[in-house]
């Protein structure tokens, strides 16, 4: 075998990275964009559950290596986040970053940074790492109330009580008969990210399973309570 093809030829490699959002004046739907035209606005007294969209964010999957230095702080040095242990997240004001696995992680965030975050991915980071924007196949869908964890109870074979589910937690599971990544994000508040061609049958699992504890299709007001004495007041908002 020749000297020439034992020799390592290095390989220039370029990225075609996309601005998604163009300018262009179309309006982006969701997932569910269709249920929010079409769900009822009625909020009842002291709603046990809360469920809404939480529309066109940014969905950026990260690959690499946890145990190299170099590219957990290239994460943080980007996102202002260090990478989460195994089953944990951490977040900001703006920003959540998801253990997947175990080199994968899901950050999400405002969906009109999505190229920006990317490209100050790839200027931090080096090396052997992937940066994916998946925002096109999934959505988020959000869950609270003092009701919330009975919902989950009813639709995942998880056990996320206290003790076994703490605020931070995420794992993918089944649910229903899809599948959901499941972070806890506050003591009675879900986020579940669910694929896009899966979304409109979660969205109507979680609409059944949530009758029996006084359903709202909205989001709690800005600062309302939603302990678990059921005692929270909402505003409807488009979801």
């Amino acid at each position: 075998m020749s000297e020439a093809i034992n020799k390592a030829v290095p390989v220039s490699t370029q990225v075609a990275i996309m601005e998604q959002l163009p300018e262009t004046g179309i309006p982006a739907r969701s997932p569910l964009a269709h249920q929010a035209q079409t769900a009822s606005r009625t909020t009842p007294e002291n709603p046990g559950v809360y469920l809404w969209e939480s529309a066109l964010k940014t969905h950026l999957a990260l690959r690499g290596d946890a145990n190299n230095a170099d590219f957990a702080k290239g994460v943080e040095a980007a996102t202002g986040l260090a990478l989460p242990e195994v089953l944990q997240s951490n977040q900001n004001s703006e920003w959540a970053l998801s253990w997947i696995a175990p080199d994968e992680w899901l950050l999400t965030g405002p969906g009109d940074q999505a190229l920006a975050m990317e490209m100050t991915l790839r200027e931090q980071l080096n090396g052997h790492y992937a940066v994916i924007n998946v925002g096109g196949g999934q959505t988020l869908v959000r869950l609270a109330g003092s009701r919330a964890r009975s919902v989950l109870m009813k639709s995942c074979p998880y056990d996320v009580h206290d003790h076994n589910f703490p605020v931070g937690k995420v794992v993918t599971t089944v649910l229903a008969k899809s599948q959901a990544t499941l972070r806890r994000v506050g003591e009675d508040e879900w986020e579940l990210v669910v694929r896009r061609s899966f979304a409109d049958y979660v969205w109507r699992w979680l609409v059944d399973a949530s009758q029996e504890y006084r359903l709202s299709l909205s989001q709690p007001a800005q600062g309302a309570s939603t302990s678990r004495s059921g005692r929270t007041q909402a505003s409807p908002v488009e979801i």
